[in-house]
């Protein structure tokens, strides 16, 4: 991974966020943060970022609403979305996936580095067909 990746957290907790950031940088990725849903479009439409990392349950906008803008407004069109929260319930899950989530992972069942494994892999998959010479 080199340090040209930028991807964007978003979650309002300050140990989550602190702690995703570590793993992300060790990892080459050149990391942003966000507190919440206003923030996390901000700085999303500013930094067109190549990962964004979403949590759902947040204060002034939660991440499925800041999911539908970020599709609906065609912010970061090329961005690899996983949401990333504790809502596990397969309603949740489908929800998020149908609103154009990438991936969805529930924190619980993953380790920051397990969630740095996954985003890596997936950026890997993409296909290098998607290039024109």
């Amino acid at each position: 991974m080199n340090h040209n990746t930028k991807v964007l957290i978003v979650d309002d907790d300050a140990f989550l966020l602190d702690m995703y950031s570590i793993k992300f940088k060790e990892s080459g990725f050149s990391v942003e943060i966000a507190k919440n849903g206003e923030e996390a479009l901000a700085k999303a439409k500013s930094l067109n970022p190549d990962v964004i990392l979403l949590d759902i349950v947040m204060p002034k906008m939660d991440g499925f609403d800041v999911l539908r803008e970020i599709k609906k407004d065609n912010i970061a069109p090329s961005a690899v979305i996983f949401i990333l929260t504790n809502l596990g319930q397969k309603e949740d899950v489908d929800r998020g996936l149908k609103l154009g989530a990438n991936d969805y992972i529930v924190k619980a069942h993953f380790t920051p580095s397990e969630v740095v494994a996954k985003v890596n892999g997936f950026l890997g998959s993409r296909k290098p067909a998607d290039f024109h010479f």
